[in-house]
């Protein structure tokens, strides 16, 4: 699975969810709002100019762009770090607001159906979309072979 097909999986409509939720002030903070604004090629970047690049996003993400990808992904991610925090927690992987050791094993945290325990976990504290996004980034961090998540009913 590549990081693209992830976006192209939730859907155009999960996708410009997940733009709103673009915090300009956590870009700053984590130095990914110069990064963000060249590869999304806008002129200014804020949370209107994001909305409306959605649709051009959306077919650059179409077409493979997996550095797009990557940027959007973290900006997404930084924008929702309670939501990464909590979904650690829910699988027991250390980490630091969010954020865990680079030489920690943690995909020896995934046991089977992790996914839809993280899911289930959350769905009632944030929007699914994000949640589905996360988990499946995270697979796809941990084992590029994963296959896409989709909850259970």
């Amino acid at each position: 699975m590549v990081l693209s097909q992830i976006f192209l999986a939730l859907g155009e409509a999960t996708f410009s969810e997940l733009l709103k939720t673009v915090s300009m002030g956590k870009l700053r903070t984590y130095q990914l709002f110069e990064r963000v604004k060249v590869r999304s090629h806008l002129g200014k970047l804020n949370a209107e100019s994001l909305r409306k690049a959605a649709p051009r996003l959306w077919t650059r993400l179409g077409a493979g762009e997996e550095e797009l990808a990557q940027d959007l992904a973290q900006a997404i991610l930084v924008s929702n770090l309670g939501l990464v925090k909590e979904a650690l927690d829910v699988l027991g992987i250390p980490n630091e607001d969010g954020f865990f050791a680079k030489d920690i094993n943690a995909s020896s945290y995934l046991s089977a159906g992790w996914q839809q325990r993280v899911y289930d976990a959350l769905k009632d504290k944030h929007r699914p979309g994000a949640i589905v996004f996360y988990v499946n980034h995270l697979a796809w961090e941990l084992d590029k072979n994963a296959e896409m998540f989709t909850p259970a009913a």
